[in-house]
Order: C-alpha cells, then structure tokens, then sequence
C-alpha cells in the first residue's frame, strides 16, 4: 500500500520536473596546465536530466569574501529519487528550462542534502553567487 502511494507521488513529482540540469563533481585539479600556465580542472560527470528549480524565499544573504561583497541565492533544485551520492561542493548546470528562459546557463553550487524515507522527489539546496 506504502509503495503504491510513494511511487504515484514520485510519479507526479517528476511530471512537474519540465526542466533539465547536468550535475557534475569537481575531483580535484591535476597537475597539468594549459599554455598560459593555468591548472587544468577535471570534473566528473554525475547525472544529466530532468529537474525542477524552486526558490522558497527570493531573499539573498551577503556574504563577504576577502574584500569582495557577494549576494547568495538559495534555492532547490528537485530531482528524481533515483539520483544518489551527491555530495555538498557539487556543481548544477541548468541546460534547460520550459517556462524560464532566463535559467539555462546558470550553475548552482550544492549546499544542502535532505534525506527522508517518503519522499517524492531529491530535493537539493543550492546557491547562486548573484554578484
């Protein structure tokens, strides 16, 4: 009865997830550089899909970084349960948006993991350097 009921609601959970993102994960950075002398930075490629992007508030926090003043955007990015083992530090790129045209291109930074037993979709909080 239980996983009846969880797999309708994932179900609907990704019919609303019209949009789609790549995650990939920086491993490190090798001891190779370009010819300008730039280190040569290596990702891992985690899942490419569909995905939903929610702002639960529009409010942006400051942060300061050395001298540099910075807005943090936070959001969640919905995915499907069957994506697993991200991780904080992961990177999402939007490649494609329904009813946004002004999302594709953006990256978000993964922030926070939620895990529970009944949910119907991974959802994923981000953050945006606004500035």
């Amino acid at each position: 009865m239980l996983e009846a009921v969880l797999a309708r609601g994932r179900a609907a959970a990704e019919r609303l997830m019209v949009d789609a993102c790549t995650i990939r994960r920086r491993p490190g950075e090798s001891d190779e550089s370009d010819d300008d002398g730039n280190v040569i930075v290596t990702y891992e490629d985690l899942y490419a899909g569909k995905c939903r992007v929610q702002q639960p508030s529009a409010q942006a926090a400051q942060e300061d970084v050395g001298e540099d003043f910075q807005l943090m955007l936070r959001l969640e990015v919905h995915l499907p349960m069957s994506v697993v083992g991200l991780e904080a530090g992961d990177e999402v790129t939007i490649t494609a948006s329904v009813h946004d045209p002004d999302l594709p291109g953006r990256v978000f930074l993964v922030r926070d993991l939620a895990h529970k037993s009944h949910a119907t979709a991974r959802r994923v909080g981000v953050t945006e350097r606004t500035s």
